[in-house]
């Protein structure tokens, strides 16, 4: 129905009164504790302490959960991890029956269980009389699970050859800070992860990313960036810059962008090959850095994009620059040049997302011929390894930086101009749409140059700084940033 401010509003019926009344979002101490917390196993077990009906929600579902799983066995099948992989794969539950119970404790659990009137299984009370008080342990490197008919814990079958950072991580760290780790993988390769909200990329990452590559630079062969988050990264720590911007200090957020800018061509130009890893999100930044890697390794369902144009910016660490280039490379004799120019610009300026790694080739976010796609997500890092072995083996050499990008100046600008003039007259896009298209087609033409010219990557660069830089002063910019921030939500204005 609609309210008295004229929006729709969902109204429901009074079980009391038996009459309809605008719903009221039910609010529980248990679940806002938990929004701080983005380790799953730290949160259920708050979610399941809580005292409130939400506690009581969360244990009668995992207690009945627990008890069922484990009474199945042997019926569905004798091995308990396969009851967790089927969870992971099929519904992608980041942890299944099994790895939850045990990050809540199994021989706590298996008390308050009973207490609820939910016994669980008789393997389990045996499991326990035996000593024996976690499903799964980290031996040597291996994940393993308690077999049940042999009392003992066995590999978990095909993961031999699987590379899980939550296997070595603990004492195969290099160096770490509060928001990012790296790890020796072994054969002379590092893996830099970062466990940040959503992994997200600030300060912390920004400084691991450099310190990573200087590390390997020294010691090792060669660096993966990965991590076995939910998503591989959501992009650039949106709230910095809307604070900065806020408080009007663009010396301090030019600088931000600056080094955002260095630390990415930093990967590019490094001694020792760079190969990122992305799966799930890899938006923004994420997106921004993968492009700048040596070879991308991705999953098969990584969604990849440019995404600042809905933000009311453009790319700023170095993907505007990088789609330049990549536009220069593309060129043949005899193309029609705006054609392509004006595919690169609409894939920015409609801040498309690849459904697919797959997808990702025709959107121009990876190569073809040189990024690759792995259809198993677990074998992922193992195959991102074999590949930096390989670039390095081959004799690595550090690329020349590039001044000699063709960029079509004022034909192609005039283009973008005149489209998105028409887009806004038409009323498909609003005026400050216009005003960050024309930004991005500036920093992609290498400004109003009168004819195509040769450029370096350096002053595409300072180009994309400065339209970033800008389109953080206007207004509209500004509310488009507190909207993705307060709502999560897409504002057009």
């Amino acid at each position: 129905v609609k309210g008295a401010n004229g929006k729709s509003e969902i109204h429901s019926l009074d079980l009391k009164t038996l009459e309809y009344k605008p719903s009221v979002k039910a609010k529980f101490a248990t679940l806002e504790l938990t929004k701080s917390i983005d380790n799953l196993r730290d949160r259920m077990k708050v979610l399941l302490a809580g005292k409130d009906k939400a506690g009581d929600f969360y244990r009668a579902t995992f207690y009945s959960l627990f008890a069922y799983v484990s009474n199945r066995i042997p019926e569905i099948t004798d091995e308990l991890f396969k009851i967790d992989a089927a969870m992971n794969a099929g519904f992608a539950w980041e942890l299944g029956p099994f790895e939850a119970w045990d990050a809540l404790g199994v021989a706590e659990t298996v008390k308050a269980m009973e207490a609820s009137g939910n016994k669980p299984a008789q393997w389990i009370y045996d499991m326990l009389a035996g000593g024996t008080t976690t499903f799964y342990k980290i031996e040597n490197g291996n994940k393993k699970y308690y077999d049940i008919p042999s009392k003992s814990y066995k590999t978990i079958p095909g993961t031999e050859a699987f590379i899980l950072l939550d296997t070595i991580r603990s004492n195969k760290t290099v160096w770490k800070n509060a928001g990012a780790t790296l790890t020796d993988i072994g054969d002379g390769i590092v893996n830099l992860e970062w466990n940040t909200k959503m992994n997200s990329i600030g300060a912390e990452v920004i400084e691991g990313m450099n310190k990573s590559i200087q590390i390997a630079e020294k010691d090792f062969r060669g660096l993966v960036i990965s991590n076995e988050g939910a998503n591989f990264s959501a992009g650039a720590n949106v709230g910095m810059i809307f604070m900065m911007a806020v408080e009007q200090e663009y010396d301090e957020l030019n600088n931000a962008i600056k080094i955002f800018q260095d630390t990415m061509m930093h990967v590019r130009y490094s001694s020792i090959p760079v190969v990122v890893a992305p799966h799930n999100m890899a938006l923004g930044g994420a997106c921004e850095m993968s492009m700048h890697s040596d070879r991308v390794v991705a999953h098969a369902e990584t969604y990849m994009g440019l995404v600042e144009f809905g933000v009311g910016l453009i790319p700023g660490g170095g993907g505007t620059k990088e789609f330049a280039v990549r536009l220069s490379d593309e060129l043949q004799e005899g193309d029609i040049e705006l054609n392509n120019f004006r595919d690169r610009f609409l894939t920015i300026g409609q801040a498309k997302v690849s459904s697919s790694a797959y997808e990702a080739f025709d959107l121009g976010y990876l190569r073809k011929n040189k990024d690759i796609v792995v259809v198993s997500r677990n074998r992922v890092l193992t195959e991102a390894k074999a590949n930096c072995i390989e670039l390095a083996e081959e004799g690595y050499t550090m690329p020349i930086p590039r001044k000699d990008i063709r960029v079509l100046g004022k034909q192609a600008l005039g283009l973008a101009y005149l489209g998105a003039n028409s887009m806004q007259i038409g009323n498909y896009i609003s005026e400050h749409d216009t005003k960050i298209s024309q930004k991005l087609a500036w920093v992609l033409c290498g400004g109003d140059l009168s004819a195509p010219t040769l450029v370096s990557e350096q002053y595409l660069l300072d180009l994309e700084r400065e339209a970033f830089l800008s389109l953080c002063g206007e207004k509209k910019t500004l509310e488009r940033l507190q909207s993705i921030l307060t709502g999560g939500k897409i504002l057009r204005n």
